[in-house]
């Protein structure tokens, strides 16, 4: 596995790093624990060593299942978690006061079974909180070594420079796709010139772009998806069109669509490091595949012009959650 360094104060990590969310969090019934665990140990042996988790992902269960699949080799992984949530609950909405972040940092501390974080997030920018203010706390938790590196999640261009100018952020952990681009328009060019790295999230477009997902798609009552526009029947339909040219150009190159998918993002830039989750050990080995895949200038070039081709229907997020994406 090759390794990248996430811009240019951040840790060094595997090319492929692995969310964990989707193990406890978001997409249906919860793992069980012990095949939870084999999963993620299963990543450490294939060379993943960029483990992503948060508090609000489950809330609090997600955190000490990472913690306790990476116990016997924590010294030889990152691990990243994020505060931003009300008790950690998604749906009481954000708290990113400093006391409540000086309170999640000792509770992740005791989950994720550990005496530092590598990386902490700040899950959504808090409209009503300063940026600096949160980039304050975590700087004095930094300075505390209960926190390693400052990362942001979803935060626009202006949010990231002034948090940067508090706390140097290392990271930046937002959806990036080849199904969902807008991070190109000011917010790569941003990280690139204040030297910060980019953790895309639903690199595969919740699965889409993998081509195992169709109109005729049943999602578990649980599931997040159900309520994402982009995976109305109507839109999976539509949209139908991104995993076909996806196939083609993976069929060139002896690849699978998801290979492909993060082959791309891996060659935008040297400080990108996509984190794809799943359940399946299968789609582990095949997602760390990817690192191998090479994708030369002339099929860069051929992407882009399939790519702008296919329009991609239907929202990202619901109305309601789309208010919490900062700009």
């Amino acid at each position: 596995m090759q390794h990248r360094t996430l811009g240019n104060s951040g840790p060094d990590v595997s090319a492929i790093g692995l969310g964990c969310m989707g193990l406890s969090y978001g997409y249906g019934p919860a793992t069980e624990k012990s095949e939870g665990i084999k999963l993620i140990r299963a990543a450490f042996e294939q060379g993943v060593t960029f483990f992503d988790t948060a508090e609000a992902y489950g809330p609090f269960f997600n955190e000490e299942l990472v913690g306790e699949a990476l116990a016997p080799f924590r010294d030889q992984v990152m691990i990243a978690t994020k505060f931003g949530f009300k008790d950690g609950d998604v749906s009481q909405g954000l708290d990113s006061r400093p006391e409540r972040i000086r309170a999640v940092v000792e509770a992740s501390l005791k989950r994720l079974n550990t005496d530092r974080i590598d990386l902490f997030y700040q899950h959504r920018v808090d409209p009503n909180v300063p940026i600096e203010d949160v980039a304050g706390a975590v700087k004095e938790l930094i300075q505390q070594g209960k926190v390693k590196h400052f990362g942001l999640s979803e935060a626009g261009a202006n949010s990231i420079r002034r948090a940067h100018a508090v706390q140097p952020v290392a990271a930046l952990q937002s959806e990036y796709s080849m199904w969902w681009r807008e991070p190109e328009e000011t917010v790569l060019p941003t990280l690139e010139e204040l030297g910060i790295g980019f953790v895309p999230f639903s690199p595969l477009g919740k699965g889409f772009l993998t081509g195992a997902i169709d109109a005729n798609t049943a999602f578990d009552k649980t599931d997040f998806r159900n309520i994402v526009p982009r995976f109305s029947e109507e839109n999976r339909k539509a949209n139908a069109g991104l995993v076909g040219v996806l196939g083609r150009i993976a069929d060139g190159k002896g690849a699978t669509r998801a290979q492909i998918a993060l082959a791309w993002l891996l060659a935008q830039k040297p400080w990108i490091v996509p984190i794809p989750g799943t359940t399946k050990l299968h789609r582990l080995t095949e997602n760390v595949g990817a690192a191998a895949v090479e994708l030369s200038a002339d099929d860069l070039s051929a992407i882009e012009t399939a790519l702008h081709e296919v329009k991609v229907v239907g929202d990202r997020y619901p109305a309601h959650l789309q208010q919490r994406v900062d700009r």
